[in-house]
């Protein structure tokens, strides 16, 4: 299912009249992405080396100087120490620089978008989580090959919580324990059935033809999108992971079952393109389905 229409139209009443205060809020809500995707640098580089989150403070990888909180701001120390450690003057991969203004340009976009589309407020918070947990998969996914528990379960757990306090994603009068049965059906199912498929091709092909890992990113992006958006992000997968590697093996000139396809890019793409049309392609299918 996806979520209802907001109960009113809380884009327009809360001022979309007034450009000036729009302008601040989103402002602010960049500022806020941007700083989010700094804390998403941190999990990329340290979840796949089993490395704390919380106990070593930001250092740098090459000469582990302590980086000061004046290096620390996102966007703007990247852009005044030129993509270099002020102590050591190596240079800090790009992927710093680029997750923060994409997680800063998604979470203002998905303001916009939940706005435009009349979806209730709560669906931001949402958004937000699937957003930050879609740009962490892909990165670590398409790098390492793995699609991390500390960031799936942590991101499952979130999601649930935000449906418990704010039910009313699922409808204006939608109980929390309804909300709460609403989302874990809309995870679980598509989990299981994706579970099912990884099973069945492992006994047919004796070989492994899908990783857990994208059996619980389908669970998280169910519980965070609903029903539809996880669906529409395993289907979204399947067709564009095939045909980049059918591309890949004739660029390569190997066979197909050779190449080694990270599904966590294209589910990661499938789940934000649900979040800013997902009511379009929803709209759509079941005007096709009436027709």
């Amino acid at each position: 299912m996806f979520p209802a229409p907001a109960p009113f139209d809380w884009f327009y009443r809360l001022g979309i009249g007034y450009p000036q205060l729009w302008i601040i809020v989103l402002f602010w809500v960049f500022v806020f992405g941007s700083c989010l995707g700094s804390f998403l640098n941190v999990c990329i580089w340290r979840i796949p080396r089993g490395e704390s989150l919380s106990k070593a403070a930001s250092h740098c990888g090459s000469c582990n100087t302590p980086i000061k909180w004046y290096d620390n701001l996102p966007l703007i120390s990247y852009i005044v120490l030129g993509g270099k450690c002020r102590s050591c003057k190596q240079h800090y991969s790009m992927r710093y620089f680029i997750v923060e203004l994409i997680c800063g340009i998604l979470f203002t976009a998905a303001v916009l978008s939940a706005g435009l589309q009349q979806l209730p407020r709560a669906y931001i918070l949402l958004s937000w989580i699937a957003i930050f947990y879609a740009v962490g998969i892909s990165w670590i996914d398409a790098e390492h090959r793995i699609i991390p528990d500390k960031l799936s379960y942590p991101c499952s757990i979130a999601g649930l919580l935000a449906v418990g306090f704010f039910p009313e994603v699922w409808g204006e009068h939608t109980v929390w324990y309804n909300g709460l049965l609403t989302t874990l059906l809309s995870g679980a199912v598509p989990a299981i059935f994706l579970a099912l498929f990884a099973v069945a091709g492992k006994i047919i092909t004796k070989k492994e033809v899908m990783g857990w890992g994208d059996v619980k990113y389908i669970l998280t992006a169910g519980i965070l999108t609903g029903f539809a958006g996880a669906f529409f992000s395993l289907f979204f997968a399947s067709f564009t992971g095939t045909v980049y590697g059918a591309v890949m093996a004739a660029v390569l000139k190997n066979p197909f079952s050779r190449i080694k396809i990270p599904l966590g890019p294209f589910l990661a793409a499938g789940t934000l393109i649900w979040i800013f049309a997902g009511k379009f392609i929803w709209n759509m299918f079941w005007m096709f389905k009436v027709n």
